[in-house]
């Protein structure tokens, strides 16, 4: 019993690895992919995640815990440093994790179902880590604003990250894409009337 335990953990753990998703990402993954990797029936798949929505939501899960460790880890004396110091481990993480981030931010759930609220709340602590700079760059700002902000940034950072990466337009050397997003982040904060001297 203990023996059959084991193997059923370890096939679990199969099914949760995230090296299928980010090979072949989400446009081309196949429940049977993920089956043949975990070495198990295709049944087997679908008990551990009830449908293809689950077992997508569970690797977006996991991609978001490891974004948002990374982000944690970017040093706080400086605020200006660690807006950059955000949005590089962002651009790094996008360029070796390229098909983890498109399946969090690309996969529509089957029949119009609600994306799931604990997920858009772990995604939503992640961008927040981008308040604490702002506040002290900006203490004269409420909460709205700096959460406005906040978000306005991302989105910026995603997009350039975002088409910079992508294979289809002219794609940019890491180098460059890495200047032009500490180049939008200086602009940015200087119109907001913030020193960006490094």
């Amino acid at each position: 019993m203990r023996a059959i335990k084991k193997t059923e953990a370890a096939r679990s753990d199969a099914c949760h690895r995230p090296s299928h998703y980010r090979a072949k990402g989400l446009r081309s993954l196949k429940v049977r992919d993920v089956a043949e990797a975990a070495d198990c029936a295709i049944g087997s798949v679908y008990n551990e995640f009830g449908d293809f929505d689950g077992l997508i939501l569970t690797v977006n899960c996991e991609t978001v815990l490891a974004l948002t460790a990374r982000l944690k880890a970017v040093p706080a004396e400086d605020p200006v440093r660690q807006l950059h110091g955000l949005a590089a481990v962002y651009l790094e993480f996008a360029t070796t994790q390229a098909n983890l981030l498109r399946s969090l931010f690309e996969h529509r759930m089957e029949e119009d179902r609600p994306f799931p609220e604990d997920i858009l709340r772990m995604l939503m602590q992640a961008f927040e880590l981008m308040h604490a700079p702002l506040a002290r760059l900006l203490p004269d700002r409420g909460v709205a604003q700096l959460a406005t902000l906040a978000r306005r940034m991302f989105s910026a950072v995603h997009g350039i990250i975002s088409l910079g990466l992508e294979e289809r337009m002219v794609a940019l050397p890491p180098d460059q894409l890495s200047r032009q997003v500490a180049g939008f982040i200086d602009t940015h904060l200087a119109g907001l009337g913030i020193k960006t001297a490094r």
